[in-house]
């Protein structure tokens, strides 16, 4: 009996170390759907202008296309807004995103209205 319970035990915190890995594999991730290729993109807490690291860095190539995922380091789960600059020039801000850990959150073209965009 003793064996037994030793063997269900083990069974329990091996099924429990691999729920506990999956969840720690979820990556946050930016996915990109704005029509340009973007170079740059912060993020700061809703609000204020306390922009965290170039998140771009996190790409091989340190852009991320349209249509493209990149993962998002040191970010808890939040509102923020999310400065991006792209390829064609444009320096945006895009306010009150929705970000959960563990997620993907998108930033649209729609989503980027004509006044939050000046030159970079």
């Amino acid at each position: 009996m003793r064996k037994l319970s030793v063997m269900f035990a083990a069974t329990l915190l091996v099924g429990a170390a691999a729920v506990g890995s999956a969840h720690a594999a979820a990556q946050t991730k930016f996915w990109n759907l704005t029509s340009n290729t973007v170079d740059g993109f912060w993020l700061a807490p809703a609000g204020t202008t306390n922009w965290g690291e170039n998140q771009a860095l996190n790409d091989n190539d340190k852009t991320v296309d349209h249509d493209e995922r990149l993962k998002i380091k040191n970010v808890k789960t939040g509102t923020y807004d999310a400065k991006f600059t792209d390829v064609r020039g444009r320096s945006c801000i895009v306010k009150g995103v929705k970000v959960v850990e563990g997620d993907i959150f998108t930033i649209d073209e729609k989503d980027v209205k004509k006044d939050a965009c000046g030159k970079k």
